[in-house]
């Protein structure tokens, strides 16, 4: 079996507020195979199109280990707040 990751979702380009805190169980993407007829891509896989939200951390790791998923947990980074004034423009 595939091993899964484990992570809080980014915030996008679009938003200027914080990432949301849930968690995302998911698995990554594999080698997809091109139909050239129809140009569509398609997989034998399916679990690339899960992708299992969770409120806590634990409550992702818990459900990896109960359902015997391999699992990669990936810690968010913390962003250091740095105080401001619009007098600083001018220093």
């Amino acid at each position: 079996m595939r091993t899964a990751k484990i992570y809080i979702p980014t915030k996008t380009a679009m938003q200027s507020v914080k990432s949301k805190k849930s968690w995302v169980l998911e698995y990554p993407n594999i080698s997809t195979s091109k139909d050239y007829l129809m140009n569509w891509n398609s997989s034998e896989n399916t679990t690339k199109q899960v992708k299992i939200y969770f409120s806590t951390k634990d409550e992702a790791i818990r459900y990896a280990k109960l359902n015997k998923i391999k699992y990669i947990l990936v810690e968010p980074k913390v962003s250091k707040l740095v105080i401001k004034s619009y007098e600083d423009n001018f220093k």
